[in-house]
């Protein structure tokens, strides 16, 4: 992509998606009148303890200045649970959750104290709803919501100019849905909650009763469980905000065939409540256009937004 042809140079952000098996990090180059994006430089570092997982990504970035490419600020798309209330004293702090050995690591503080520039932070889901507003499938639109479906599953959400629950952040993954008739067996996979919907719906449930998820067939019977509930959470997302657009996202989706089976049973489940066509569903529920980088460089639009 062309970037900036006049004499001042467009700006370059430092981004990192912090996901808790890998810390994605990169330097990227906004032109804001055309909005393109260009990666200068990227790493991926594993997700291990606190320390060395963070001194490796201020090692990055400290290299890449070194060499000229020199951020203006830096956006974090964290895993949680995290504090995203910038008026909070422990803005950017990672809180007790399931990442053993996280908990009260303020990633704010420490980046810009080994990095000297400006730190926004938010969750991961809402920096990929973000990235895919500015640049991917959700691009115009007023109003939309994102939904990983991982390790967990969490969702972003976005109508009338900004993020839905600050000064926190939606715990989407833990509403109730209906259980699938051939998954009554199945005692759910959330320690807290046991059969909400990470629990039934997360890449970890479906590992634990069926096995890799990579390794099922197109037609095997947890395809169709696992469609039934997150055509659920699109029921709910689609009659409680009224989106333009519901993005899913995650590992889970890279299956092809997922998201057709989610649409047509979201059809069933509406019943034909909103009008809604075939064609219009298919435009609803939709998959990420920047696939694995939309929390990449949601860090980018977080940094943008915050400079």
């Amino acid at each position: 992509m062309a970037l900036n042809d006049g004499l001042e140079p467009a700006p370059i952000f430092a981004a990192i998606d912090a996901g808790g098996t890998t810390f994605k990090c990169a330097l990227i180059q906004v032109e804001d009148e055309q909005n393109d994006r260009r990666v200068l430089a990227g790493v991926r570092i594993p997700t291990t303890n606190p320390n060395e997982t963070l001194s490796r990504c201020a090692a990055f970035f400290q290299e890449q200045s070194a060499k000229g490419i020199n951020a203006s600020a830096m956006g974090i798309a964290s895993f949680g649970p995290i504090d995203v209330d910038p008026n909070s004293s422990n803005y950017g702090m990672i809180l007790d959750g399931p990442k053993l050995g996280w908990a009260a690591t303020n990633l704010k503080d420490y980046f810009e104290q080994e990095l000297s520039i400006p730190v926004a932070i938010d969750t991961d889901v809402n920096g990929a709803l973000l990235a895919e507003m500015e640049w991917g499938a959700a691009k115009g639109v007023n109003t939309a919501a994102y939904v990983t479906i991982g390790t967990g599953i969490g969702a972003g959400l976005f109508a009338n100019g900004s993020l839905i629950g600050k000064p926190n952040h939606p715990e989407f993954g833990h509403v109730r849905v209906q259980r699938h008739d051939a998954d009554k067996a199945f005692s759910g996979g959330c320690s807290i909650h046991g059969d909400c919907l990470e629990g039934l719906a997360s890449a970890a449930a479906m590992t634990r009763r069926f096995g890799d998820p990579t390794e099922l067939p197109e037609g095997h019977v947890g395809w169709d469980i696992e469609a039934y509930y997150l055509a659920q959470a699109c029921n709910v997302l689609s009659l409680m905000l009224r989106p333009d657009k519901i993005v899913l996202g995650g590992g889970l989706m890279l299956a092809p065939h997922l998201i057709g089976n989610v649409r047509h049973q979201y059809a069933q489940l509406m019943n034909n409540y909103l009008g809604q066509s075939k064609d219009e569903i298919d435009n609803l529920i939709v998959t990420p256009e920047l696939g694995d980088d939309a929390g990449l460089f949601g860090g980018a639009s977080l940094a943008k937004s915050n400079l």
